[in-house]
């Protein structure tokens, strides 16, 4: 009786043992599939800026997202909003702007930005706006020495003798910046059709 008890707890004892082998062998295999390593971890990481990185390539936005964006161009927003011309320059396109930067507005004789975002010289403005732009995706090396037609009705004439050169003293100092629905080349002066009198507009303002 006493061998028989004895081989009964010994074999309860191996049985127990092997559960607990096999409870524990559950667990970390369960611990293994819900904990990345740190190896993965960084990998999923990289991934996930990859795709982040390739959808703002992608999709950089409008011209006017753009604009709105680079934070240099809160005059030319300013005055793309005045004139309604947001929709038209977030449209499909492609359209190609010639954009001056805020120092560009600045350099401008005193008070003409003013007058022109006044809501009566609304038509001033779309004219000296739309001037800018040009249809189509032209990159800077699609530009050639001559006019090229604008939006507005006019041309700007295109200087490559150094750099990029508009209209005898404006010059593009950033060229080939992408957007959804076009390009945008940074120029450091504000283009003035030939039919706009600046001195005679600025009569006409209000003191």
């Amino acid at each position: 009786m006493k061998r028989t008890s004895t081989r009964l707890v010994a074999v309860g004892a191996v049985a127990a043992l092997l559960a607990l082998s096999a409870c524990g062998s559950d667990s970390n295999d369960s611990s293994s599939t819900e904990a990345p390593t740190a190896t993965e971890a960084m990998t999923e990481t990289t991934d996930a800026m990859t795709e982040t990185t390739e959808a703002m390539t992608e999709d950089p936005g409008t011209i006017v997202d753009v604009a709105v964006a680079a934070g240099s161009f809160n005059t030319l927003v300013a005055a793309v909003t005045a004139a309604d011309l947001v929709d038209a320059l977030s449209a499909d396109g492609p359209l190609t702007v010639f954009a001056p930067t805020d120092d560009a507005f600045a350099a401008l004789p005193a008070g003409l930005v003013d007058c022109l975002l006044l809501p009566e010289n609304k038509d001033a403005l779309t004219s000296i706006l739309t001037y800018h732009v040009v249809d189509g995706d032209v990159m800077s090396t699609d530009l050639t020495d001559g006019p090229v037609p604008t939006l507005q009705g006019e041309e700007v004439t295109v200087d490559l003798s150094d750099g990029v050169t508009l209209n005898g003293s404006v010059k593009v100092v950033t060229a080939d910046i992408a957007a959804s629905n076009g390009v945008i080349h940074v120029i450091d002066g504000v283009l003035v059709p030939p039919s706009i009198d600046v001195p005679a507009f600025l009569e006409s303002c209000p003191a």
